[in-house]
């Protein structure tokens, strides 16, 4: 199986790192068909990357267009250069006619934005790195799933930002060899085969903006390390030395969250780090983060994460297994 990689200048260096790791190690474990990795650049030539290591290409964009063995896999991969790599039109052009001839077209990171010039997300649904859905969003034929981890609609699979790529090509392994190769090759490096549910790209001190009220910035640092204090709306706007109406709503406007779902997100990322690391009880753990109950923990993962507690963990045992 063919998987051409499209470096643009100062490319995220893991964007290819990873997914190629992937590919490669699903091989050596017997992937049959193997996969075929192509660096390619526009021009042919050399490409830096934003780390400062300089990737030699296998071909140019123009000479795997006029090929006639037809590339399986297309993945453009992100970055700082990505940007401007979108503005590129030559490049956008060979993207364009490559993606046709390809069985699936994909991208990781900021790649997205590449494939978006290039009408390439024309009515699909995809995601990007968090910190570039405003950017991919600006193109309205596109239906932006920010809190993915990766997307794959029909032909078209994109990732969220840098190490998703890793998800994603694991992934793509477990479409093109079954589900058992997929696991051996994330137990082999040592990764989830599949995260759990539909988890956010990022923790969730950053899922909410950060506020600019001095009293509520000193709450949003207070609270990760005091979660079983009482942070009811009422006790939270005492400490903020606010009436709660006015707090909630202060709250609101600044970091788009409410106190409450701020509230639940780092009691939520708080016991996945505890599944991770630890025996406890998920009771145990509810009681740790402030949850009185274990059932309440089960409803806020359901909510948060698409999983349970108990799955959530599972996961993480069978990566580092």
């Amino acid at each position: 199986m063919d998987v051409a990689f499209v470096l643009p200048e100062d490319f995220q260096l893991l964007d290819l790192a990873g997914p190629a790791e992937v590919f490669r190690t699903a091989s050596l474990l017997g992937a049959e068909p193997s996969y075929r990795t192509t660096m390619c650049s526009l021009d042919g030539a050399p490409v830096r990357s934003a780390t400062g290591v300089t990737v030699e290409v296998d071909a140019s964009l123009r000479k795997l267009v006029r090929r006639r063995r037809k590339v399986h896999t297309l993945m453009v991969v992100g970055g700082i250069g990505a940007r401007a790599a979108a503005r590129d039109e030559a490049l956008l052009q060979d993207v364009g006619r490559l993606a046709r001839s390809a069985e699936r077209t994909t991208s990781v990171c900021t790649g997205a934005l590449i494939l978006a010039a290039a009408g390439l997300l024309d009515g699909y649904r995809a995601t990007t790195h968090w910190s570039a859905c405003a950017d991919l969003a600006t193109h309205p034929e596109v239906e932006v799933e920010p809190d993915r981890i990766f997307v794959h609609d029909r032909d078209r699979w994109t990732s969220a930002g840098v190490t998703a790529g890793i998800d994603l090509a694991l992934a793509l392994v477990e479409a093109d060899h079954g589900p058992e190769l997929a696991h051996q090759v994330a137990a082999w490096l040592v990764v989830f085969a599949r995260r759990p549910g539909g988890q956010a790209q990022f923790s969730a001190s950053l899922q909410s903006s950060p506020a600019l009220t001095p009293a509520l910035v000193e709450l949003q640092r207070w609270l990760p390390d005091h979660l079983t204090a009482d942070c009811s709306v009422h006790a939270l706007a005492r400490r903020a030395g606010m009436s709660p109406r006015t707090f909630a709503r202060s709250f609101v406007a600044e970091t788009g969250a409410t106190p409450g779902a701020f509230v639940e997100a780092l009691r939520v990322e708080a016991a996945r780090r505890l599944l991770e690391t630890s025996d406890l009880t998920v009771a145990a753990i509810a009681r740790q983060v402030g949850i009185r109950h274990a059932e309440t923990l089960h409803r806020a993962f359901q909510r948060r994460l698409g999983t349970s507690p108990d799955r959530y963990r599972q996961h993480f045992t069978r990566r580092a297994s």
